[in-house]
C-alpha cells in the first residue's frame, strides 16, 4: 500500500540525531508500517472502518506493538517495512483497558527490537521523539507537554496519559522514544488544546508501563486473563460535569435497554458522581462484565431509573475470546 510512505513531516517539525543522546537512525527503524482489512459484519467496521492504516513497534523478535483500534478484528494484516518489504502479520492479541493491540509477523522481520522504557519517570518538557513508520522524515521532534487522566467517549479511561506537542499527522500506532532511545509510550489519538488563545493539536499516547503487567497473556491468550469490566455499549461525553449519551453501539447493553442519544446520566447504583471519570469508576466497581447495571436517566425533562445487563465487550468481536 504505497500511500502508506506518499508523505512527510515538514523539515522544521523533523528530529535530527544530533539533539537526542540516541542512535536516531536505528530506533526509528524499529517502527514499521501498518495496514489492516476487517470485514464489512464486523462489530466495529461502523464506528471505525474496514480499512486502516497506522504504525507499529516492534518490540520483539516478530513482535509488534500498536494500538489495538488498528487490529480489532483485522482478517488481513500486513505490515509494510522500512527497507521496502511488505509482509502478513497475524492480529494477536488487543487489551481494551489500555488499548494496547499485538501484532505477529509471519515472516522474519530482520529489525532490532526498540527496549522498553519507563513512562513513569518520563518529564513533563522532556524531549522526546515521535516516531512513524519510515524513518527520520515521518517522525516528529516533539516534547512532552502533559502527563494527566484522559477519559475517552467509548468507556476508556487512562488515570495518566502522555500528552505531547507537536502533534504527529500519522498518529495512530505511533511510537514514542524517549532522550534514551526506549520507548515509552504508543500514539492512540489526536486532540485540541488551547494554549496562548490559540489552538493546538497534541498527541495523546498510551504510556508503556500499562504494557508490562498484561504483555505476557496478550501473547498466550489474545487478552488478559482476568475478568473483563462491565461494558454498557454507551458513547458520552462530558458537558458541564455531567455525562451525557452521543451515540448506542447497535446489539449492546445501552441499545437493549432503549437509551438514547441526548440521555443525561445521573447517578450508578443511586450514587450521584461529577464527570465522566467518576461515571466510569462507579461502573466498574459493580464488579466484573455480566453484572446489572443500576443507571438513574435524565431526557427532556422525564427522570427515570433502569438497569442494564452489562457484558464483556470482547463477546462482540471477531478474535481471540477467553472462556
Amino acid at each position: 500500500m504505497a500511500s502508506l510512505m506518499e508523505w512527510k513531516v515538514p523539515p522544521a517539525f523533523q528530529p535530527h540525531a544530533g539533539d537526542f543522546g540516541f542512535d536516531l537512525e536505528r530506533a526509528l527503524a524499529s517502527v514499521v508500517g501498518l495496514h489492516s482489512i476487517i470485514p464489512a459484519d464486523a462489530f466495529t467496521a461502523e464506528t471505525l472502518g474496514t480499512e486502516r492504516a497506522g504504525n507499529g513497534v516492534v518490540i520483539d523478535d516478530g513482535l509488534v506493538l500498536t494500538i489495538g483500534y488498528l487490529i480489532t478484528e483485522a482478517e488481513t494484516l500486513w505490515l509494510h517495512l522500512g527497507d521496502g518489504r511488505v509482509m502478513e502479520g497475524h492480529a494477536l492479541g488487543f487489551d481494551s483497558v489500555s488499548g494496547f493491540g499485538l501484532v505477529q509477523a509471519l515472516g522474519r522481520l530482520n529489525i532490532n527490537p526498540l527496549p522498553l522504557g519507563s513512562s513513569a519517570t518520563a518529564r513533563i518538557g522532556e524531549r522526546v521523539v515521535v516516531g512513524g513508520a519510515g524513518g527520520r522524515t515521518r517522525s516528529v521532534a516533539s516534547q512532552i507537554v502533559a502527563k494527566q487522566e484522559f477519559a475517552g467517549y467509548w468507556e476508556y479511561l487512562l488515570d495518566e496519559a502522555i500528552f505531547t506537542y507537536p502533534a504527529h499527522p500519522n498518529w495512530g500506532g505511533a511510537g514514542l522514544i524517549s532522550n534514551s532511545g526506549e520507548l515509552i509510550g504508543i500514539g492512540s489519538l489526536q486532540m485540541e488544546r488551547e494554549r496562548g488563545g490559540r489552538t493546538e493539536h497534541v498527541n495523546m499516547i498510551v504510556p508503556i508501563d500499562l504494557l508490562k503487567p498484561v504483555l505476557d497473556d496478550l501473547r498466550r491468550f489474545g487478552r488478559v486473563n482476568r475478568p473483563a469490566r462491565p461494558w454498557l455499549g454507551m458513547f458520552s461525553t462530558e458537558i458541564d460535569h455531567r455525562v451525557v449519551v452521543i451515540g448506542i453501539a447497535s446489539n449492546g447493553p445501552a441499545a437493549r435497554a432503549e437509551l438514547k442519544a441526548g440521555d443525561v446520566i445521573l447517578a450508578v447504583n443511586g450514587e450521584k458522581f461529577e464527570g465522566q471519570s467518576s461515571f466510569y469508576r462507579k461502573l466498574w466497581a459493580l464488579g466484573p462484565a455480566g453484572v446489572d447495571v443500576p443507571l438513574t436517566v435524565h431526557h427532556e425533562g422525564v427522570t427515570f431509573d433502569v438497569v442494564l445487563a452489562s457484558t464483556d465487550r470482547a463477546r462482540l468481536l471477531k478474535g481471540p475470546k477467553l472462556h
